[in-house]
């Protein structure tokens, strides 16, 4: 990969719960994680069950790396979460850089409520509902509660992000071969809404729009914020069908359709869309023709398939 290019790695695509069936191989069946690699980083977007077959990959090259645990490359992490429902945290658990000594993990989160990230992750993945606590953790990990008036730089063979309050226009543009990441916040999806992210490098962005849902008209904020991006990552949880339903209607869920991810697309004028976070019931056969009406529209529309890479 060439150094200036953002690469884009899919592990996990479902939303709601992870699925194991023959007819959901194409597409895949594990929860929310995206991988990043921009700028010699590693960076993480949720913790769904994906994340535990990424971090399986990642302890592997760790260990290959040297002998002595002390002299191996140690595993350093930047992670996103765009909130704390299940789906995008449920692999975190697993994650296995984290029962490593050496690991550097650098943890940016929202939960939507009044305690920090932390301590709503402790309580909810670790103690009461796991055989250890978030303190017992070996990893050298920091956790940090983000608003859409933070930034997060991330500099060349610097381990160590820096978090800054926005206070101009430029600082959301990268300088030199900086990795600026910015936010903004979706109150579509109930209760607490959730946290999008943009991905800035050279002059390249990607954005990640999960569990947000466009009403008539589209969402103007996550247009604006994903102008002209390379590639947006948004949320297609379900087809008009199923969204309008009268039997079982999902308007008001915080998720959107694939028409929905479509529009929005169309209205930021990004290079590339990949539909994301799918019904855990939709199989191959049902996304495959979904994928075809979709790329008979615009080709650069396609939906995300577990291990897919996307270089920027």
């Amino acid at each position: 990969m060439n150094k200036n290019n953002i690469k884009v790695k899919f592990w996990g695509v479902r939303g709601s719960y992870p699925v194991v069936k023959s007819d959901f191989g194409k597409y895949g069946g594990n929860t929310a994680c995206v991988e990043i690699n921009a700028a010699g980083h590693t960076i993480i977007l949720d913790g769904g069950t994906g994340i535990i077959e990424l971090g399986d990959k990642i302890f592997k090259e760790h260990i290959s790396s040297a002998d002595n645990v002390f002299d191996r490359k140690p595993m350093n992490v930047t992670m996103l979460l765009s909130h704390i429902h299940q789906d995008h945290i449920q692999g975190l658990n697993f994650f296995k850089p984290m029962s490593v000594i050496t690991t550097h993990l650098s943890l940016f989160g929202y939960s939507g409520f009044e305690t920090a990230i932390s301590e709503t992750l402790s309580e909810l993945i670790y103690g009461k509902s796991f055989p250890i606590n978030l303190y017992d953790v070996t990893a050298d990990y920091s956790m940090y509660d983000i608003t859409e008036a933070d930034i997060v730089i991330l500099k060349e063979n610097d381990p160590d992000p820096v978090m800054k309050r926005i206070t101009s226009l430029n600082d959301t543009t990268p300088k030199g071969n900086e990795v600026i990441i910015s936010f903004m916040k979706s109150n579509s999806h109930p209760n607490f809404g959730v946290m999008c992210f943009k991905i800035a490098y050279k002059n390249k962005t990607i954005v990640y729009a999960t569990d947000t849902e466009c009403y008539s008209g589209g969402s103007k904020r996550i247009e604006l914020f994903a102008k002209d991006a390379d590639l947006l990552i948004h949320d297609a949880q379900y087809t008009t069908e199923d969204y309008l339903s009268v039997i079982s209607p999902k308007q008001g869920y915080g998720h959107s359709t694939f028409e929905m991810a479509a529009k929005t697309a169309d209205a930021a004028q990004v290079k590339k869309l990949a539909c994301f976070h799918f019904e855990p019931s939709y199989n191959d056969a049902k996304l495959t023709k979904i994928e075809k009406e979709l790329n008979s529209k615009n080709k650069n529309y396609i939906l995300a398939k577990e291990g897919m890479e996307i270089c920027i």
